[in-house]
């Protein structure tokens, strides 16, 4: 049972991180619609906390699909974070150098192949150079570990079980895109894609979870914002990335068992048959 608070502040890990069961690892990624200059490995190279290493979440994926970034299989996972030095009994920090953009996915991802022992480092590397954090540019030299997945298929949605929650309704679906994209007034920016929601959708921007300067917000500004419900909530955005941070702020809550629908916009609203809703 995951207890506790899911973040960590960067106080907090500048007093772990020289731990030799502690590893750290720099979430950084930008979707194409952003146009970055630079890649997230290319940002991670420039500067990031000692002894991070990358995760690149369109590579550890499930290349096979036609959907960006899908979960891949217990098998590639494992082969992957073994070679990042990452194995059992290792406490596992995630951050991030866009906000809590991938670093919540990437936490997720880690919880649904069964680690427990993961944060998030709350407010990113902004925020650990504010507390005087150390950087470096090197890449770190790690020896492969043994890692073993233990997957919790409970906290992952496909497509099948989405269309039955919509269906029965039985289900809290928290949708984190932004207001325009999830009321269809504003396109999506994949091409070709409608825009809307799925019906009985609730919209929770991701960004409205998030402080001016980069962290979340205390619980008590998240109570307000998320529902507080025993039943089984479902996060959703446009392609499964953002949806993690309204899992990441429940888990805050205490709401540990939130899951996210990988798929999410990009795949629900690629065939015209299934529902949306704009009102």
């Amino acid at each position: 049972m995951e207890t506790g608070d899911p973040l960590i502040s960067a106080a907090t890990l500048k007093s772990l991180v020289t731990a030799p069961d502690m590893r750290v690892i720099d979430a950084t990624w930008f979707a194409p619609f952003m146009n970055s200059p630079k890649t997230g490995r290319e940002i991670w190279s420039e500067a990031h906390i000692p002894g991070a290493v990358h995760f690149d979440i369109d590579e550890i994926a499930d290349t096979s699909s036609p959907l960006p970034h899908m979960m891949p299989d217990p098998v590639k996972f494992s082969a992957r974070v073994r070679q990042m030095g990452i194995g059992d009994g290792h406490r596992l920090i995630v951050y991030d150098q866009n906000r809590f953009f991938a670093s919540a996915r990437v936490w997720w991802m880690f919880r649904y192949m069964g680690k427990t022992d993961v944060k998030v480092l709350d407010g990113g590397l902004a925020a650990w150079t504010a507390a005087d954090g150390e950087t470096e540019d090197m890449a770190p030299i790690v020896s492969v570990r043994h890692f073993t997945p233990r997957v919790r298929s409970d906290l992952l949605v496909n497509l099948k079980d989405m269309e039955a929650l919509v269906a029965r309704g039985t289900a809290t679906l928290l949708d984190a895109r932004p207001p325009g994209r999830f009321s269809g007034r504003d396109p999506e920016p994949r091409a070709g894609l409608p825009s809307g929601h799925m019906p009985g959708s609730l919209n929770v921007p991701s960004g409205n979870l998030l402080s001016p300067d980069g962290k979340m917000k205390p619980a008590d500004e998240l109570r307000a914002l998320l529902p507080n419900t025993s039943g089984p909530m479902v996060a959703t955005c446009g392609s499964g990335v953002s949806a993690a941070i309204i899992a990441l702020a429940l888990a805050r809550l205490g709401h540990w068992d939130a899951s996210v629908y990988d798929g999410s916009w990009a795949e629900w609203a690629s065939d015209p048959s299934r529902p949306i809703a704009t009102a």
